[in-house]
């Protein structure tokens, strides 16, 4: 290249390459200015991140509380729950925190039903079938506070003077949420107390039939009118108490098999023209803090006597107490109950009752404990088998009676349960089981049984 074309484009270069450097610091100075009003857009959203991550720990709270109570557990389980966590009652209204909130105001129906079968093994002509249960709720939000609920039952399927069937309101309540964390209702409802008395679908539960320390100590399904208060922490301490109608001792018949079967279903009185003089009042605890962790218990004291004039048991009391805890992990399902009752002030009654079959008992009571294994789960189906063995006797011991006149202490009653829950759905189950009585062979009997809730 000539010595003048150079001449005459270094010039030229030149300004391209100040040009050049210009124009990349202009870049730089613009990128710089635009990390630092980034840095300061990020110093601003800084406090939105921490609120972000508290809102997000709080659900995270909610969701723990969430899995230890009802319908949760069941759809990843397929199995039964626990007692329910939040400031909702039971299982059955969909007003209820554990079975999911109702929006907006307007009815909401659910319910539940249970077929079964039972066939004595060594008495086959025995054998019988029944539709136990047929549940009819429904529900209705007045506003995002305020609530009724009730739910119409029916059992063994037809109801006549003449049959076995029964048809009963089960609940009938107003619910009012006091404040975001402690709810007041007023009506007739279930006693918190155990695992079934709220919490009794027959989904929720393992076996044919309800255990028996659950029926024959507690007498659910047990519902009274009065007044509770239900609260719930943010730890996942849930807490009840109220004042409810007690039972009736006036109801007592010495002649029949009822208080051995069970003292307590004896005498209850279910909301119906319920004698009200003597009240009574329960106080219960549970904790669910931790995921698939239930543990808790419950205190009931009342007269039963109702300061009747003339009647021999006027001043009679009634306490029972129970203590519960369930752990479910993994693919088990643990759980033990105990319960313990005891009838005071009914010397005087006992001594009207001398020679009879059945007075009335100074104490009664019993446990069991229970485990269960999801073997195997495909989608909604499941197969949970189980094991129970529970001990217990519903008469331990009479007062006021003369010697010889008082009926002999049967042994406690023992009886192994052993069968499967299959779920076609969480909310559809089959049922089997085999249950063997320990002192007493001629009951031992296999048991079929059906059962759905919605």
């Amino acid at each position: 290249m000539k010595t003048g074309h150079i001449l005459r484009i270094a010039p030229v270069a030149a300004a391209a390459m100040v040009a050049s450097a210009g124009a990349l610091a202009q870049t730089q100075s613009d990128t710089a200015a635009e990390l630092r009003q980034l840095r300061e857009e990020l110093r601003q959203l800084r406090p939105m991140q921490e609120e972000i991550q508290r809102l997000r720990g709080e659900l995270d709270a909610v969701k723990r509380q969430q899995a230890a109570t009802a319908s949760a557990a069941v759809a990843t389980a397929g199995a039964p729950t626990a007692a329910p966590a939040q400031s909702g009652w039971g299982t059955s209204p969909p007003t209820t925190a554990s079975n999911g909130s109702m929006t907006g105001s307007g009815v909401s129906l659910f319910g539940y039903g249970e077929l079964s079968y039972s066939r004595p093994r060594r008495d086959s002509s025995a054998a019988t079938a029944t539709a136990g249960r047929g549940v009819l709720g429904f529900a209705y939000r007045f506003n995002e506070r305020t609530r009724m609920a009730a739910e119409l039952e029916v059992e063994n399927a037809v109801v006549s003077a003449s049959d076995r069937g029964e048809v009963a309101f089960e609940q009938l309540y107003i619910e009012r949420d006091l404040t975001d964390r402690i709810a007041a209702k007023a009506g007739l409802f279930l006693l918190p107390i155990g695992f079934l008395n709220e919490t009794h679908e027959p989904t929720r539960y393992y076996g044919v039939n309800r255990n028996q320390v659950e029926t024959a100590i507690i007498p659910t399904t047990w519902r009274e009118l009065g007044l509770g208060l239900r609260g719930a922490t943010e730890a996942g301490l849930r807490w009840d108490t109220g004042i409810v109608t007690g039972f009736d001792l006036n109801k007592w018949d010495a002649t029949a098999a009822d208080g051995r079967e069970s003292p307590l279903g004896a005498i209850h009185q279910e909301g119906q023209l319920a004698r009200a003089r003597s009240l009574a009042f329960y106080g219960a605890l549970n904790y669910n803090g931790i995921p698939g962790v239930n543990v808790g218990g419950t205190l009931y004291h009342g007269g039963a006597g109702h300061k009747q004039a003339g009647f021999a048991g006027a001043d009679a009391r009634i306490s029972l107490a129970e203590a519960h805890a369930r752990w479910q992990v993994g693919r088990w399902d643990l759980s033990a109950l105990a319960a313990r009752g005891r009838f005071t002030g009914v010397s005087a009654l006992n001594a009207t009752f001398a020679g009879n079959p059945t007075p009335v008992p100074d104490s009664f009571g019993g446990w069991y404990a229970q485990a269960a294994y999801r073997v195997w789960q495909q989608g909604d189906l499941s197969l949970v088998p189980f094991v129970r063995y529970e001990r217990l006797n519903t008469a331990r011991g009479y007062s006021g009676l003369p010697a010889g006149l008082a009926p002999a202490i049967a042994p406690d009653i023992r009886t192994w349960t052993a069968g499967a829950n299959f779920y076609l759905h969480p909310q559809v189950v089959i049922k089997v089981d085999y249950q063997s009585f320990g002192n007493d062979h001629n009951q031992d009997r296999l048991n079929l049984g059906v059962g759905f809730h919605f």
